[in-house]
């Protein structure tokens, strides 16, 4: 088209080349790959040399105060940023990927989950909606999940950060079962009883979170209490379920556990099913890391009847060994869990072809519009290394978790607290003062830097916890764990 004499004459590319620089990309690529790969390979030292390093050690508060900066208005050289993170970061990490972490239930990684993060990060993928590869990687990985605990292929799915966000999403699900097309604030005006929750008392503290969220109160939550194995009791809950019929309320949602994180018990999801199929209530079951037990075959009994549920939340990111984070939620019915969230919007109305062209965008299903690519890594871990690879692992955690507990029955001065169910084992030092002197074991074993477990209450009596995640761990650190604990403890208990 000819220039109109009133415009303004179009910049040549002499003019742009010219003109100030608005990339953020390198001038020199080369240097930049350079660099990029020198980053990469320090961290496959840091996870093959692993190791070679105390699991954790304290910051030194120089360090810490290194992180009171204000906002950098300049540029530095990506070489210099590197080595501040290797200097004064990476050394100070909370130190899952090492096999002497046993505190709590985080996952190893691994490297190819690694390479696959990165993979993401440079296709910076938006996964909140329309027509392009990513989202169907998803839906794959989400058939996958299905799959692997039974669950139908055309249940729903989505990947969020973690199983707190999963389990907040199946409490909106379940509450807009219950509640049809009112909403919580008018329900009362609607006539609709108010509704109530249950779970047993060592049910994650995210559940009661997942309440308060979405409206109904953690006073609707009834905690009901637990067998000699630490599972859910059936009959007191179906009496819980009974009395709140009675008094008018609305049983709206059961939450079985598989895999508490007390103890690692596994409530009876069978009968669990039995009860809420027979009552007609939700049942969701918080899988966080116990889920993926389906993985070995030695231990998928224990989950028998967690296919039936409604709504399943788990963490790829626990016994998955896929890098954080990485949490999904299913659930059966997929027409109610899209009636939870979905809602139009002119920005994101859809189209028959074109970007825009596709239904069932993922933000129709949870809370986000912008997401991140977490399926991919997922993905990765799958196709390198195979379900039955993971499930070994998984099978090889509870093996330590079974040695450990034959260590602590053959050393008088320890004390098993709570029966071993999958990979978690409470113990304690026997002391004439055990809450205290424990608690200093557990610290001291974390500030060597050899193992690091953590501590938590089993009947009110301070336990050291120890949480066997990482597929990297052994005989070798279970050992270790057993001569810190003695070593610190009679140490401690003389003085």
């Amino acid at each position: 088209m000819p220039q109109s004499h009133d415009s303004p004459p179009l910049p040549t590319e002499a003019d742009l080349l010219a003109g100030p620089k608005t990339t953020l990309d390198p001038e020199n690529w080369a240097q930049l790959r350079a660099q990029a790969h020198r980053m990469l390979d320090d961290m496959l030292d840091y996870t093959e040399e692993i190791r070679k390093r105390p699991v954790w050690q304290p910051i030194p508060e120089e360090v810490r105060a290194r992180r009171e900066s204000r906002v950098p208005r300049s540029p530095s050289e990506l070489a210099e940023v590197h080595e501040e993170f290797m200097r004064f970061v990476l050394p100070y990490a909370v130190g899952n990927v090492h096999p002497g972490f046993m505190g709590w239930v985080h996952g190893g990684g691994t490297p190819v989950g690694m390479l696959a993060e990165m993979l993401a990060a440079g296709l910076n993928a938006n996964l909140g909606g329309r027509d392009h590869i990513p989202i169907e990687v998803e839906r794959e990985v989400v058939r996958w999940a299905s799959e692997i605990v039974g669950f139908p292929r055309e249940a729903s799915g989505l990947f969020v950060t973690g199983s707190s966000v999963a389990n907040l999403i199946a409490v909106v699900v379940a509450r807009e079962a219950a509640l049809g097309n009112q909403t919580v604030g008018h329900r009362a005006a609607a006539g609709t009883k108010p509704l109530t929750a249950y779970a047993s008392t060592e049910v994650h503290g995210c559940i009661g979170k997942a309440m308060e969220i979405a409206g109904l109160g953690s006073d609707a939550m009834r905690l009901i209490p637990v067998d000699q194995r630490h599972r859910i009791d059936l009959s007191a809950l179906g009496e819980a379920i009974r009395r709140d019929l009675e008094a008018g309320l609305t049983p709206f949602l059961v939450v079985g556990t598989a895999g508490t994180v007390n103890t690692g018990a596994v409530d009876d999801l069978a009968g669990l099913a039995d009860l809420c199929q027979r009552e007609k209530i939700w049942f969701h079951v918080d899988g966080a890391f116990g889920a993926l037990a389906k993985l070995a075959p030695e231990l998928a009994p224990l989950l028998d009847g967690m296919e039936r549920a409604d709504s399943l939340a788990f963490d790829f990111h626990k016994w998955g060994q896929v890098p954080y984070d990485a949490g999904v939620i299913l659930v059966r019915d997929s027409a109610a869990h899209q009636r939870a969230f979905a809602l139009p919007a002119d920005y994101l109305a859809r189209a028959k072809r074109g970007i825009a062209a596709g239904s069932e965008w993922p933000c129709d299903f949870g809370p986000d519009l912008s997401r991140g690519f977490r399926a991919l890594k997922v993905w990765f871990t799958l196709k390198v290394y195979g379900s039955e690879a993971l499930g070994k692992a998984i099978a090889h955690n509870c093996q330590l978790a079974r040695y450990l507990e034959g260590r602590i029955a053959e050393t008088p001065r320890l004390e098993l607290l709570a029966p071993v169910a999958l990979n978690i084992v409470c113990f304690r030092y026997r002391a004439e003062e055990p809450d205290t002197v424990n608690e200093q074991i557990v610290v001291a074993l974390q500030e060597s830097g050899i193992v690091a477990p953590s501590t938590t209450r089993i009947d009110g009596q301070v336990a050291i916890r120890a949480a066997i995640v990482n597929h990297r761990t052994s005989r070798a650190e279970i050992d270790a764990l057993i001569d810190g604990v003695l070593s610190f403890g009679n140490a401690i208990a003389s003085i």
